[in-house]
């Protein structure tokens, strides 16, 4: 795929959507990153239930901390993984507070020093809490750098690197989220949506499907 073909796949994503953002419910970087831990392997959706019932009783590290492990499971108790989950909120509550002044820290390595907290969901609290131009592959943004051509690679390090390297700087920031949510709505696994498709004619897959599912 050529430069110019992605520079207008992103000019379109961007007219669909000129202020595109994460779907999980959050009002400081603390709940985001909490959202985030707690989304891998869950739909935001779930999340976003579990985190009204939590924040609703603990939304700092410290009333976290006070709530306890047992008071955190019941909170995000439907959600896959509670259990690891919880542990490590619990773990990182407790360096964000004695190592960061209770603050999310800003930095990749800091984010990812914190148990939990892995390359991708640093890669979102990054962009979406501080406005770096990162780009966190999850699932959705694999199967469409991969299957449109964007950014074909291997494993998610391989397409985040290519996707870092080849998306226009002005489109870099919303990067993630246009792609997420097209892969969510729109690519999605099994069937996508081709006819729907506002980037059907610049994506290089070859097996578009014909009809709306």
């Amino acid at each position: 795929m050529n430069a110019a073909k992605r520079r207008e796949i992103f000019s379109r994503l961007q007219a669909t959507n000129p202020h595109p953002t994460t779907e999980l419910e959050y009002q400081s970087s603390f709940e985001l990153l909490i959202a985030v831990i707690l989304s891998a392997q869950a739909t935001d959706k779930g999340v976003n239930l579990a985190t009204r019932k939590l924040f609703s009783q603990a939304n700092t590290p410290e009333k976290i901390w006070a709530l306890g492990e047992a008071g955190l499971l019941d909170a995000i108790k439907s959600i896959g993984l509670y259990k690891t989950k919880a542990k490590n909120i619990m773990a990182t509550c407790q360096q964000l507070v004695e190592h960061h002044n209770s603050e999310v820290p800003r930095t990749r390595e800091q984010l990812e020093a914190l148990p939990g907290v892995g390359r991708k969901t640093a890669n979102v609290v990054l962009n979406t809490a501080f406005g770096e131009p990162t780009i966190a592959v999850d699932t959705h943004i694999f199967r469409v750098a991969n299957r449109t051509g964007i950014a074909p690679g291997k494993n998610v390090q391989t397409v985040e690197l290519k996707l870092l390297k080849v998306v226009p700087k002005e489109f870099r920031h919303n990067a993630h989220h246009w792609l997420i949510l097209h892969g969510r709505y729109i690519c999605q696994a099994r069937k996508p949506k081709c006819p729907i498709c506002n980037i059907n004619s610049l994506c290089e897959f070859k097996e578009k499907t014909t009809d709306v599912p």
